[in-house]
Parts: structure tokens; sequence; C-alpha cells
């Protein structure tokens, strides 16, 4: 009989936003405006890593009345290099994120690099929670080191 496949390891931990740079992308009086945003990131826990580099691109949704936009969605691509499970090296995240008044709910996806890198075969998803004007953001990371 073959060996089943362990179960990805659930673990968590936070992160701290340590930088946010945003900037408007084209036309701003639409029903949708574009930014962009440069973000760098400190994790700790399941994930141990200091100040990632991360791009957004994000989609505001304009209000109805024209008031500034609260709701709205972005993607996002994160690298981070840092220490998971024991293991030190550099892997990528693909993050999907909806934002409301209320915070934004995210999720991301480990996307493979096919490098040397220790790290390699990282494979995993999380999520996180993150309320506006909270600082320390708590994640969910299921992960298989190969």
């Amino acid at each position: 009989m073959p060996a089943e496949n362990p179960a990805p390891a659930e673990t968590h931990g936070h992160f701290v936003c340590d930088d946010w740079q945003e900037s408007p992308l084209g036309p701003q009086d639409g029903p949708v405006r574009l930014a962009r945003a440069l973000v760098a990131n400190t994790y700790s826990g399941a994930i141990e890593a200091a100040r990632t580099t991360c791009a957004y691109t994000i989609a505001y949704t304009v209000p109805e009345d024209g008031s500034a936009p609260t709701t709205g969605f972005c993607t996002g691509i994160q690298l981070l290099t840092g220490t998971v499970a024991g293991r030190t090296g550099t892997f990528v995240l693909e993050e999907r994120a909806t934002f409301t008044p209320e915070g934004v709910e995210c999720a991301f996806t480990v996307v493979p690099t096919h490098s040397a890198d220790p790290l390699r075969r990282l494979a995993g998803s999380g999520s996180y929670t993150a309320r506006h004007g909270e600082r320390k953001v708590a994640y969910r990371f299921a992960h298989e080191l190969g």
C-alpha cells in the first residue's frame, strides 16, 4: 500500500506593515479608480521574514454619490526572504484581497519559483483578515516543504 502524503502543516503567525507607498494609476474620475502600492512587511511566527518586497494593484469602487471609495479589491506579489520551518530561503506569495470599511480579507498562495533555493519545494496557502487601524495582523499558513 503506498504511503499517504501527510497533511500540510497548519501554522500561524503575524505580520506588521513597515511601509506603504501608494500612487494613483490612470483616470481618477470614473466609477473605479486604480492605484498601485509598494509595501514592506515583517513576518513573525511560522514565517520569519523582515522587510519583504511587495507590489499591489488596487481597484477602488467609487460609491454612486461620488464620495471617497472605501471598498474594492487588489492583487499582489510578495517576495519574502526568511525562514519557514527551520529552512532559510526566498519564496513568492501571490495575494488576492477584497476590502471594505471594516478591513481586508486576503488569501495567498506560494508560487513555485523553480530555483536552486532551499525553499524551492515550499508549497502552501493561507489567509488573513486585517482590521483597519490594527498594526499587527494574524495570518494562517498551511504548507509543505516538499
